[in-house]
């Protein structure tokens, strides 16, 4: 028999306290409220106050014993709502307590700093060496010239529009990727847009539609056209072509994105309630106040490759021969083949393709999205790059690519691997002084960016953050340029795979060729197959562009056919 069980047998208060102990702080307070009671009627009238002051918790402690919901406030009345408080804010003690300036989630205290420090116009300069651990396998590193060049110009831009487009935009190399007026609140998208104006480069409005506010920010607009049709729908909810060709001739927008999915949820739908739909926001999505605003997982405009491409030809000629492209975190490679030979079968070709990398952001997402679904970016760039190479059509479209792209480095890498621009969401949001509190889901948004609360949203001075982001805009080109100065490069365009390492274990590292290498032009389309490249080879034969349905189940490993010539 253990000491313990001897003890109790021996002292039965000590068993009953130890029972019962859980309660201690309860009974504590009854006594308390008690004895406050007792103190105010005899002795003096302020002890009400802490009479008062126990009698709630008092009050309190007996709601937590008979309520079902919390089992430990049940066992643990009062004292454990300790653990919900600690809890409510325990992402604030992690990032200005216990994490460490590498830690990331999802971006670490040096990424931020370094936003903060380049919106500001401060000192980005780092003493003493970097902190990265540059023997730790992922690590990646440019490889300098012995002889760099100076740029000294650096506003850097690329020409987006292919054969069929009759207005090309000139777009700078870093925009604003797309984030929606609802999810984001009216200062915030007037500072992001403002700031896009005075730098020079585009905002994408989300498939919230045009506001407002981005019409007052004035800044070169990228017109998102998601499943819903915000902005240019019927009152049942689908495409309106005449509502488009009406909003799409405003001159504020420069190009038309058709959103196929997003880099943290593809796939996934989504629903504004009735509740969180103000006049403003009912305004630029062109729907009903009062009903809840559905965003189908799918468009309801087509259902094929080639009605993908029908789809974009027509937003082609409704807005007078604007650029129109195709935003897309990939998922299954075949389904993006299809595409691809729906391009060549119609004719139809995207004046662009903006690839999102599944750890792309957004206000809301379930976790499952977030942490599994979909392809990271770098892998999904790297294929749909090849992919248009090689069906021998790369250079009638243009990349863009998002995902966690905020430094000069990060755009440099991206160039590198075939994109021709770079979009960021939360890049431009820390410039408008997003502190990661991953609160952007709650409306409690602690600086006022992810809310429609109009009294939180008054924290963002529109004149200070527009500068902001456009400053940080400004100074990032200005970084890039270095850099691309240091690899002898004159424009950052010209950065290659092989101006890169990548560590892929503690003592081994690839070329950017070997780990990202160019596929040949068309070699999907040759008669001869190329043997190292039999699994591309087999999805494209398997690849339709009538269909996005697979011609068979896959349930192993494909044998290869050989084509004849």
């Amino acid at each position: 028999m253990s000491i313990e069980n001897l003890i109790f047998q021996g002292f039965p208060t000590v068993r009953i306290f130890s029972t019962y102990q859980r309660y201690a702080i309860f009974a504590s307070v009854v006594l308390l409220a008690l004895a406050s009671i007792i103190a105010a009627s005899l002795y003096s009238p302020w002890m009400w106050i802490f009479a008062g002051v126990f009698v709630a918790l008092t009050l309190v402690g007996l709601r937590d014993i008979r309520q079902h919901r919390h089992a430990i406030l049940r066992n643990y009345p009062i004292i454990g709502h300790m653990r919900f408080i600690l809890e409510s804010f325990r992402p604030e003690l992690r990032q200005y307590l216990l994490e460490s300036d590498r830690d990331e989630e999802p971006f670490s205290r040096q990424d931020r700093g370094l936003v903060y420090q380049r919106a500001k116009g401060v000192e980005d300069k780092r003493p003493f060496g970097t902190i990265e651990n540059v023997y730790g396998s992922g690590y990646a590193w440019l490889t300098h010239s012995a002889a760099p060049t100076e740029i000294k110009t650096t506003d850097f831009r690329v020409r987006i529009g292919g054969s069929a487009c009759k207005q090309p935009y000139d777009a700078s190399l870093y925009n604003i990727s797309a984030m929606s007026f609802g999810s984001l609140s009216a200062n915030a998208i007037l500072a992001l847009n403002l700031g896009a104006k005075k730098g020079g480069f585009a905002h994408d409005t989300g498939e919230g539609s045009i506001s407002r506010y981005h019409r007052q920010g004035g800044g070169d607009l990228i017109y998102q056209v998601a499943s819903g049709y915000f902005g240019c729908r019927n009152d049942d909810g689908t495409f309106s072509p005449e509502r488009f060709a009406e909003l799409a001739a405003d001159p504020q927008i420069k190009m038309i994105e058709i959103k196929l999915s997003q880099g943290a949820k593809p796939g996934h739908g989504g629903m504004l309630p009735a509740s969180k739909i103000s006049e403003e926001i009912a305004e630029a999505r062109g729907i009903p106040m009062g009903v809840d605003c559905i965003s189908p997982a799918a468009h309801s405009t087509f259902s094929t490759p080639i009605g993908l491409m029908e789809f974009v030809g027509q937003l082609r000629d409704l807005s007078g021969g604007k650029p129109v492209g195709i935003k897309l975190c990939i998922g299954h490679r075949r389904e993006f083949l299809s595409m691809v030979k729906a391009m060549l079968k119609t004719g139809i070709i995207p004046d662009f393709i903006v690839v999102d990398g599944k750890e792309g952001g957004t206000g809301a997402a379930p976790v499952e999205f977030a942490n599994r679904v979909g392809m990271p970016m770098l892998e999904g760039l790297t294929f749909v790059h090849n992919a248009l190479r090689g069906a021998g059509i790369r250079h009638e479209v243009k990349i863009g690519a998002a995902g966690k792209i905020i430094s000069a480095f990060d755009i440099a890498r991206t160039l590198a691997l075939g994109a021709d621009w770079c979009n960021s969401a939360r890049g431009f949001m820390f410039a408008v002084g997003c502190i990661q509190a991953q609160s952007c889901h709650t409306n409690h948004c602690p600086v006022g960016i992810a809310t429609q609360d109009k009294l939180r949203q008054k924290a963002i001075h529109v004149g200070d953050k527009s500068d902001r982001v456009a400053r940080f805009h400004r100074n990032t080109m200005k970084a890039l340029g270095e850099i691309a100065g240091a690899a002898g490069l004159s424009n950052p365009s010209d950065f290659m795979p092989y101006h890169f390492m990548f560590r892929q274990k503690d003592n081994e590292f690839l070329d950017g060729n070997e780990a990202y290498p160019y596929l040949p032009e068309g070699f999907l389309l040759a008669e001869e197959e190329i043997e190292s490249l039999a699994d591309w080879h087999s999805r494209w034969d398997r690849a339709s562009a009538d269909t996005f349905a697979p011609p068979e189940i896959p349930h192993g490993p494909f044998t290869v056919r050989k084509r004849v010539a």
